[in-house]
């Protein structure tokens, strides 16, 4: 079973071709980053524009890349693909609509089975890719088993899950405010830190004492819930506190007179209690449900700092996936693709598949 998988979600367009929901054969994103980074976080038409422009050699590349004895056959490739699976959602609606009328298009076309896939759950799957043939690429050794315990941390997302078997779920718990992804990027923004918030306030950090300034953790009522919207709060006041100011000074004019060590104290023990916090919830969720794999997707899953945390603190080792499976792409999604398609999910009718921006999970 071989699956091509079309993300376009926010402002990455991606496409990949996996084998039987384990083997990578091709994984190919093109981002429009640095279109949005002057403006200090993503542009949604900006980033519709440019997955127009993408979205076809994209396509055509994952397809060279996966089968490149058959470059310049595009029949004899779409004859190794066995169906397309595509993100409708969550994601910004320009951006989405693109990736699935694609998709759509395509499937008529070539006459495949089309299947709808949401772009939160196909993070973790990312997780279950062992193999490849790509370069620079490093996959856990095993797959993970069942029952999983995921965590999904993003710039639009943090939720913790826990999986009986392959789309048998219950969500433990997800952020009534930021994700924290989201607080990263306005962390940075207050330090005058470049866009995207986490590699940046994290590189800011190795510089930092992480014990320099206590910052406070949200208290909720939902057991696995999540809260970033306060500790962001309370690194602004500290900020403004560190310059001699009080709550009335404006955001923009802090990072002109924090000194670089200010800030990377600042970066450093703000860093600490946010990993801190989707920590001691996953290991709360733990101890209760006792998987038999612990996973985590989305763009923060890179974090050395988030990675660092749970390989100390939990029980069970964790096998991270690539870094480059981290952040958007179109291998999770054809993965997932894999597993609706074998495990007799039914497919979408690609005459009238619509986006969902806010679907979730």
């Amino acid at each position: 079973m071989r699956v091509l998988g079309i993300e376009s979600s926010c402002d990455e367009t991606a496409a990949s071709v996996v084998e039987d929901g384990r083997r990578l054969l091709s994984n190919v994103v093109a981002s429009s980053m640095d279109l949005h980074a002057k403006y200090g976080g993503v542009v949604p038409e900006i980033a519709a524009r440019s997955h127009i422009e993408s979205i076809v050699p994209v396509i055509q590349q994952s397809l060279d890349q996966a089968f490149p004895a058959l470059v310049g056959n595009q029949a004899e490739q779409w004859s190794q693909i066995d169906a397309i699976a595509v993100t409708y959602g969550a994601g910004l609606g320009g951006s989405l609509l693109i990736g699935v009328l694609a998709a759509r298009t395509l499937a008529i076309t070539y006459s495949k089975p089309l299947y709808a896939i949401n772009h939160v759950e196909g993070h973790l799957y990312a997780n279950f890719l062992t193999e490849t043939s790509l370069p620079d690429y490093v996959l856990p050794a095993a797959q993970p088993q069942f029952p999983i315990l995921g965590l999904i941390v993003s710039g639009g997302h943090s939720q913790l899950v826990s999986f009986r078997s392959h789309f048998d779920y219950t969500l433990l718990g997800q952020t009534s405010d930021d994700a924290i992804g989201e607080a990263f990027d306005k962390v940075a923004k207050i330090l005058g830190l470049p866009y995207p918030g986490g590699p940046s306030v994290s590189k800011k950090a190795l510089e930092g004492n992480p014990l320099a300034f206590q910052l406070p953790k949200a208290k909720l009522s939902g057991k696995y819930d999540f809260s970033f919207s306060g500790l962001k709060t309370a690194v602004l006041r500290l900020a403004q506190e560190q310059i001699g100011e009080d709550f009335t000074f404006l955001s923009t004019g802090i990072a002109a007179r924090l000194s670089e060590q200010q800030k990377a104290d600042i970066a450093a023990s703000f860093q600490r209690v946010a990993v801190e916090t989707v920590v001691d919830k996953t290991l709360l969720a733990y101890e209760e449900f006792q998987p038999a794999s612990v996973i985590i997707g989305g763009g923060v899953a890179s974090s050395p700092e988030l990675r660092c945390q749970l390989s100390d603190r939990l029980p069970r080792p964790i096998e991270y996936t690539d870094l480059k499976l981290c952040t958007d792409n179109g291998a999770m999604i054809a993965t997932l693709g894999c597993y609706k398609a074998t495990l007799g999910a039914a497919p979408a009718d690609p005459y009238s598949l619509d986006i969902s921006p806010n679907l979730s999970m």
